[in-house]
């Protein structure tokens, strides 16, 4: 990691194609397409919520599959059609009054890499292309498709040792619920 992550981001944004999923379009034989997401991720968006840190989704694809996803996960804010990530999020940044350093940001590709300069912490698959890598605070273990949206964000709660009371704020909510 090139640069340490000294605070908890006030906002976690992340791709969509390639991250969450494999990067795969998939068209059955009447041409519905079809995209396979990996439920860890829904762990990752549930931590965010237990540390009260919004989520985003920006993608630069328009899908009622990712609606539909973000709508089920209760994401806070979903760009789709998004050819210019960059100005979108500098514009959410101002409505919402933080700068780009408060942003996290996971992605994997060409369109994502004036975000990934820009925020304070930023983090790709070990899938993204070599030019993506090189240009990211954290490279993770996994694949996109494989979870690494959940990856990211634990890692942002362990080096701000939030992990352990995160469980704990999960384990209270599990209790609650029965």
């Amino acid at each position: 990691m090139s640069k340490k992550l000294y605070k908890l981001p006030k906002l976690i944004l992340t791709d969509i194609d390639g991250v969450w999923t494999d990067g795969g379009m998939y068209y059955d034989q009447t041409g519905n397409e079809l995209k396979k997401f990996n439920t860890y991720d829904s762990a990752g968006v549930l931590f965010c919520k237990l540390n009260n840190i919004p989520i985003g989704i920006i993608t630069g694809e328009t899908t009622k599959i990712v609606e539909n996803r973000a709508n089920k996960l209760k994401v806070d804010f979903l760009f789709q059609g998004a050819d210019k990530k960059l100005e979108i999020v500098q514009s959410l940044c101002a409505d919402l009054q933080i700068t780009l350093d408060d942003v996290a940001y996971l992605g994997d590709d060409l369109n994502d890499m004036d975000l990934l300069e820009k925020v304070g912490f930023s983090g790709a698959p070990t899938s993204a292309p070599f030019y993506v890598k090189k240009l990211v605070n954290v490279v993770l273990d996994k694949k996109g498709g494989e979870g690494v949206f959940r990856e990211f964000v634990e890692l942002i709660l362990i080096e701000n040792e939030k992990m352990l009371e995160t469980l704990q704020a999960y384990k209270k909510l599990k209790k609650f619920q029965q």
